[in-house]
């Protein structure tokens, strides 16, 4: 693997957390881009040896492009607000309109390869396997301004500008940079403190998984692969085996524990319902995903029982950007 200079936008989110110290491993020199609005905490491990730069992907200066190889782009709000609880115009400034001015400044810039990490929340609520040329029918500002933002960035590709749009599954797993909002993580957090795991009525809804550290992984592979293989490309990242329903995907985590537990419904019907076929993944990159979800249960459960991790208002997306917005932190620029 040859080392490059990498730009990870968003470095100091729940995926970057995770991304960056194996980058590092590699060999690779970092440059993190992250206005930090969760905080510098999840970084200590490994912000001495990376450049560091607290930047809002709407506004920074161009000039931190120079010498770049690669930019992998993370920054996003990164989860629905179904309850509208949040300014919607903060996700088509942060996830639409950002990232397309991000990708485009790396085009001019003369970066060779950039990736954007979109989300299987653009098929929206549909029946049938999901693919890559399947349609998709995001419903909420998140999955919308995802979609957007592939659609203007993708076409920005050339000869000398290799563009790859990554749409992961619902991600689970341990980071630096917990969320608890994740349905996995959610429902093993409940676990540990409640014996009692939350499911989201009716149950049957369909939601593809994959692990943060699998994701990780195959971004890590992309930077080694074939322009060929990956240029103007859309892969989704998981596994067919690991498309769940809510009810049964409870069991799992439950059943990967030992000891008794009881299932806690709530809210109303899921809006959201898809289920996702990630046979290009392996089939075209080779990429066989790793971890499983019991995998990540045990490894949540005992970091909580060790108190090395703790839910709070950071661990919930939607929640810390509802607080940060009425305190002012972060507002819309064109207002």
């Amino acid at each position: 693997m040859i080392w490059l200079n990498l730009l990870i936008t968003g470095g100091g989110g729940y995926l970057g957390c995770v991304l960056i110290p194996l980058l590092l491993e590699q060999g690779h020199n970092i440059t993190c881009m992250d206005k930090l609005f969760f905080g510098e905490e999840p970084l200590k491990s490994f912000i001495d040896e990376i450049k560091f730069l607290k930047e809002d992907i709407r506004t920074f200066n161009p000039s931190i492009l120079d010498d770049i190889d690669v930019c992998v782009n993370l920054a996003a709000i990164s989860q629905p607000d179904q309850a509208g609880v949040i300014n919607p115009k903060l996700y088509y400034e942060i996830n639409h309109s950002g990232c397309v001015r991000l990708a485009k400044l790396c085009k001019e810039h003369k970066i060779k390869r950039f990736i954007f990490t979109s989300s299987c929340s653009v098929y929206g609520f549909q029946n049938k396997l999901m693919s890559e040329t399947s349609t998709p029918k995001a419903l909420e500002a998140y999955g919308k301004s995802k979609l957007l933002a592939e659609q203007e960035i993708l076409p920005l590709a050339n000869d000398n500008f290799i563009v790859t749009i990554l749409r992961p599954a619902t991600m689970y797993g341990f980071s630096p940079k917990m969320r608890f909002d994740l349905v996995v993580n959610g429902m093993t957090w409940a676990l540990h403190k409640f014996g009692k795991i939350n499911v989201m009525r009716d149950g049957t809804q369909w939601r593809p998984n994959v692990h943060v550290k699998d994701v990780a992984f195959l971004i890590s592979e992309l930077l080694d692969i074939s322009e060929n293989k990956v240029q103007r490309a859309i892969f989704n990242v998981g596994s067919n085996e690991q498309n769940y329903q809510i009810l049964p995907l409870a069991k799992i985590i439950g059943d990967s524990i030992e000891g008794t537990y009881e299932l806690d419904w709530y809210g109303e019907p899921d809006t959201r319902s898809y289920k996702v076929d990630f046979s290009k993944l392996q089939n075209k990159l080779k990429f066989k995903i790793q971890y499983t979800v019991k995998d990540a249960v045990k490894t949540i459960y005992n970091k909580l029982s060790e108190r090395k991790t703790v839910k709070d208002d950071k661990t919930s997306v939607i929640s810390w950007y509802k607080k940060i917005s009425e305190e002012g932190y972060i507002k819309p620029i064109n207002i």
